[in-house]
């Protein structure tokens, strides 16, 4: 069974750094994608990047959050994590940030819409400061 739980939401002034954390049980880096996504307050679903499947493990960021933001995972108490460490946050940035895997079965690439992830953690909050 998947379960996805998100960490780390916090106030952050615009311009400065947080980082996110998804712990992922029932979760096997070979066969799943693991990715973020954010909602702003009254906005759409957006995909903030992917971690595909794949040996080398290649990640990929949407346009507004593509050399600000960071997708990496560890392992913590034997749990695979997905980190997303932000870096000059905007307030745009303020909403809800979501942890998703796609899987079983292996899924190279970008995969950038919310429909193709089957888990969905509960989220963390970010608000961002002017």
């Amino acid at each position: 069974q998947v379960l996805l739980v998100e960490s780390g939401g916090a106030s952050v002034q615009a311009g400065g750094s947080l980082r996110l954390s998804c712990a992922a049980s029932g979760v096997t880096e070979s066969n799943y994608c693991l990715a973020w996504f954010r909602q702003a307050p009254w906005k759409d679903l957006e995909w903030v990047g992917n971690r595909d499947s794949e040996a080398r493990a290649s990640t990929y960021y949407g346009p507004s959050v593509k050399g600000r933001f960071t997708i990496s995972r560890d392992y913590v108490d034997n749990t695979l994590t997905l980190i997303l460490q932000m870096h000059a946050v905007a307030p745009g940035g303020t909403g809800m940030y979501y942890c998703a895997a796609r899987g079983p079965g292996p899924c190279p690439g970008l995969w950038s819409q919310s429909r193709h992830y089957q888990h969905w953690g509960q989220g963390t909050q970010v608000i961002v400061s002017s």
